[in-house]
């Protein structure tokens, strides 16, 4: 019989250290090995209990969260979730932290009482078990999400895309996307459109610090945003990212329909609305992430005559969505994390024609 996953729970909360381990431990495949209230005491339970994995708050006394991070990483030792604060310097933090080698994360529940923190169960649960098959968090790629010099387009004139580039991606996604989308020049001729799993709150902010290291511009889409040349849009949490062809440009939809294959925003919206309205015209792009959203939607955009590329094995954090798109046969190209700017460079460039969007 397999033995469950021994998590150490870290917060300075006593109420969190309760709720944890009881919402985490209703799946017989969890058990809680203990806790510690601040990273000093988490680094000698890490020795003593050997857990799998460390669910992690950020904001401790003493060794705080970031801190304790650092010496875990450098030790190699163990995967880490970050329980997040539903915070702008919550959000900033768990960016930080996903870049020193933090697993993933999740928020919390601005109400962190008992029936509120149900709301995070399932998706904690089904991250400490992925996070169980990693041997260790070392990141694929060193990452560096401080402010750096960026030659930006200045001015950038608003003009039609060549293709249009979908991305669905989840668990290691923010470092994956960081590391691709900053290889990219400001000319890239394609418009991108990115549905990343992320949690309500987190997503403006995510883009913020994409755009801050990326050539091209990059920001939280809003409905009724055009399409254009050069320009990334990040799906804001909690809601689906759509488009729609329309004579005067190309533009963003979002709704609030039901959540699909547990997620909204959800990959496969984005893809199958993608390959309805531009085709061939259209590149489908599943990247790291855990569970098959996006595989179904990529298979559309196979029979709608579009490019599908899906990272490889060796380089994604959980190999679950890729994995499943190339299963069904509907990936004709895997691509490694390192390769994937270039191959997009060459599939959008290869035919090029800019038209200016009419003001």
């Amino acid at each position: 019989m397999k033995q469950p996953v021994r998590v150490l729970v870290v917060d300075d909360s006593a109420l969190m250290r309760k709720l944890i381990p009881q919402i985490i431990e209703r799946d017989p495949s969890i058990h809680v090995v203990g806790t510690a209230m601040d990273g000093t005491f988490a680094l000698k339970k890490i020795q003593e209990l050997k857990p799998q994995v460390v669910t992690l708050d950020l904001e401790m006394p003493r060794m705080d969260g970031m801190e304790t991070l650092r010496a875990m990483t450098r030790r190699n030792e163990v995967p880490v979730i970050v329980v997040s604060t539903h915070s702008t310097q919550g959000a900033s933090s768990t960016f930080k932290a996903l870049s020193l080698g933090a697993f993933d994360f999740v928020a919390k529940p601005k109400d962190a009482a008992s029936a509120h923190m149900e709301e995070i169960a399932a998706e904690l649960i089904s991250k400490i078990k992925a996070a169980a098959g990693r041997n260790v968090p070392t990141p694929a790629i060193e990452l560096n999400w401080e402010p750096r010099k960026v030659i930006k387009m200045q001015n950038r004139p608003m003009v039609r895309p060549n293709k249009v580039v979908a991305i669905g991606i989840s668990t290691g996604g923010p470092n994956a996307l960081q590391y691709m989308l900053s290889q990219l020049p400001a000319d890239f001729p394609a418009s991108i459109l990115v549905v990343q799993h992320m949690p309500e709150g987190f997503t403006d902010m995510f883009a913020q610090r994409l755009n801050d290291s990326c050539a091209i511009d990059v920001k939280e889409a809003q409905a009724g945003d055009l399409l254009m040349a050069g320009r990334a849009l990040i799906c804001p949490g909690n809601q689906h990212l759509k488009v729609r062809r329309m004579p005067l440009g190309d533009m963003v939809v979002l709704t609030d329909e039901p959540h699909v294959n547990g997620h909204r925003p959800s990959a496969d919206v984005l893809f199958q609305s993608v390959a309805g309205e531009f085709g061939a015209s259209a590149v489908g792009v599943i990247m790291t992430g855990m569970g098959e959203d996006g595989a179904e939607g990529m298979g559309e955009l196979k029979r709608a005559g579009a490019m599908t590329i899906a990272q490889s094995e060796d380089s994604c954090v959980v190999f679950g969505m890729p994995k499943i798109a190339i299963e069904r046969g509907y990936a004709l190209r895997v691509v490694s994390l390192d390769a994937m700017a270039n191959t997009l460079i060459a599939q959008c460039r290869a035919d090029a024609k800019f038209a200016t969007v009419p003001e």
